[in-house]
């Protein structure tokens, strides 16, 4: 008998567990979605100075949320993100949705791809490049909680 790849071992338990694949769909994308967000002191890619850009982030199943060219940071100000929003859409999509996580803060897309001689944060594209090692461990974790 010839051995199933991982991938293969992973997806034949997956159909043989109901909601084994939302599972792993649902848990992963909010494992990007921690990376995304997880600053520099913690291991991440996200340099956090107010929490602006952190708080600003946003979660759609309709479209990709815009930036808003007038989202500063008030002077003085700190932020701490609520991701209650974040998880709601997480918890309400299906498999074959399209999932959009957007910053809105003014200043997003100079830091996730540089600018004014600063290098790229790249704490999106980072984290969505993690996506299919993501999967293979969420797909493992689930496997080894539920059994064969």
């Amino acid at each position: 008998m010839a051995k199933l790849s991982f991938s293969a071992q992973v997806a034949a338990f997956a159909e043989r567990v109901p909601g084994a694949i939302e599972a792993v769909f649902k848990e992963s994308v909010q494992e990007v979605v921690e990376e995304m967000q997880k600053p520099v002191g913690q291991g991440g890619r996200m340099r956090v100075d107010t929490g602006f850009l952190r708080a600003s982030l946003m979660a759609s199943t309709a479209a990709m949320p815009r930036i808003n060219p007038g989202a500063q940071p008030a002077d003085g100000g700190s932020y701490v993100a609520d991701f209650g929003q974040i998880e709601a859409v997480i918890a309400g999509a299906d498999v074959h949705d399209t999932l959009y996580f957007g910053y809105t803060a003014a200043y997003a897309g100079h830091r996730e791809f540089g600018s004014n001689g600063q290098p790229p944060d790249a704490f999106v594209r980072s984290a969505a490049q993690q996506w299919q090692g993501i999967v293979e461990r969420r797909a493992a974790d689930l496997k080894r909680r539920l059994g064969p």
